[in-house]
């Protein structure tokens, strides 16, 4: 089997860079365009939905559609994993997969912002439901089998980490280029209006997305850099067989935390920067491209790092760091001592090293768990745990969706309901690096080392 080039690293990368500018763009804009806050709707944003708390009195209508995509979403993994951990097609397993969801994916993400009528409506609620699950579908589709290709593109744990290493800096840039919207959206506005700048915009970010995530697929043959036989096992047998890994639970567990805790800051950022310094929208842009300019600084140190003092411990310190810097959240706006300028600036700094970590290392350890298990097992289901992965973290999304949906309604025009996002973020967060701790690093590199030495 062929050594992957570095050059072959980043073009496999492009498709996360793809990917991961749309999923940004659903993740940081959906709930911002669709329950907009009245510094919004001052500046022409229309309402498109019924707002407030009107499901079951309890949840907002774009909270309960986003949970709703999210558990449909969580479902369909599995299965999209076991088709592709059994593909038998020429051109390898998880290709074609790549291939056929790329267009869907773009095209989707661009159709949910395209509400048919121009008014608050449930007819609007309804195609958005549409097109949130066509979204989810397509992503899973593309996603899935494409993190399958990290343990088998990587024969070594060095290579999987370089490999992790170099799509978590196109994921976080290709997620810095959907929180430039605001910017380019901006520009568009006056020929536009707002909405349709706003359409605009997610378009054009749609169509470079597009070609971008069709890079691997041109350039890589999988089969030169792949040699894995297809599992026989169904959809359910594999994933069953894939959460008996007593060490993939714990890590699993502690990363729903981790991801309940970063949805509702990604979610609220925008609400934090705008309600809560009472700053313009597109310094949302300013401090999350600063956030990411500064992690990648720290790109280097992580991966050199990392073989010295091993993934968990590096991943228990953001952890930390991380829940310092959400609770500090909760306060921001509350300092007159600070500049609210400066408030979002620390916030920016404080950030940037813990994001650099969970960039690169969560991805990794997935990868060692997955060859762990085939050498003990003789199953080769990698798809299968990356699906099993975000099978959990996207039911603990689903759960932040409505959560922060539904606390951001409380005191609404002071901002209380998003400082006690910012909590309950943080909290979710130590929860996350609590359990982690019981996670047995040593047991997996054990199993991976004896059999290098084979």
């Amino acid at each position: 089997m062929k050594k992957l080039t570095t050059g072959k690293i980043w073009q496999f990368a492009a498709g996360q860079f793809g990917w991961a500018m749309l999923s940004g763009i659903i993740s940081n804009w959906l709930v911002y365009f669709y329950q907009p806050d009245e510094t919004a709707i001052s500046q022409g944003q229309t309402v498109f939905i019924p707002q407030g708390l009107v499901v079951l009195g309890i949840f907002t209508i774009i909270g309960g559609i986003t949970a709703f995509g999210r558990i449909f979403d969580a479902f369909t993994d599995p299965m999209i994993a076991s088709l592709s951990d059994r593909c038998t097609s020429k051109n390898g397993r998880r290709i074609p997969f790549l291939k056929w969801a790329s267009l869907p994916l773009a095209l989707s993400t661009v159709l949910v912002f395209w509400s048919p009528l121009n008014q608050n409506s449930w007819i609007n609620a309804a195609f958005l439901l549409a097109m949130i699950l066509a979204y989810y579908l397509s992503i899973t589709a593309y996603c899935t089998p494409y993190n399958a290709l990290i343990p088998e593109l990587g024969h070594t744990q060095q290579e999987r980490l370089n490999i992790s290493t170099v799509i978590s800096f196109t994921f976080i840039a290709g997620t810095a280029v959907a929180y430039l919207a605001p910017t380019i959206w901006g520009v568009f506005i006056p020929v536009f209006g707002r909405v349709g700048a706003i359409r605009v915009t997610f378009t054009i970010m749609a169509a470079v997305a597009f070609i971008c995530m069709l890079v691997p697929v041109f350039t890589i043959r999988e089969k030169d850099y792949v040699d894995t036989v297809p599992s026989k096992e169904s959809a359910f047998g594999s994933l069953t067989a894939t959460f008996k890994n007593g060490e993939f639970r714990k890590f699993v567990a502690s990363d729903i935390f981790y991801w309940i805790a970063l949805t509702m800051f990604q979610t609220g950022l925008p609400f934090f920067v705008t309600s809560l310094l009472k700053l313009p929208e597109t310094m949302t842009t300013l401090y999350f491209v600063g956030m990411t300019a500064l992690s990648l600084v720290f790109y280097i140190p992580v991966n050199k790092l990392t073989p010295k003092l091993g993934k968990k411990k590096m991943i228990l310190f953001a952890f930390a760091v991380f829940s310092a810097a959400y609770f500090y959240t909760g306060f921001m706006g509350k300092m007159p001592f600070i500049p609210a300028s400066v408030q979002g600036l620390i916030l920016t700094v404080c950030a940037a090293l813990p994001m650099a970590i969970f960039g690169i290392l969560p991805q990794a350890v997935v990868a060692d768990i997955a060859q762990s298990d085939s050498i003990t097992t003789g199953s080769n289901r990698e798809g299968m745990f990356y699906a099993a992965r975000t099978f959990a973290f996207k039911l603990g999304q689903s759960i932040s969706m409505l959560i922060f949906t539904a606390v951001s309604t409380i005191g609404t025009g002071n901002g209380t309901g998003y400082r006690i996002a910012a909590f309950g973020a943080a909290a979710f967060c130590c929860a996350g690096g609590i359990i982690l701790v019981f996670y047995n690093e040593k047991k997996i590199n054990k199993i991976i080392r004896i059999q290098n030495q084979k």
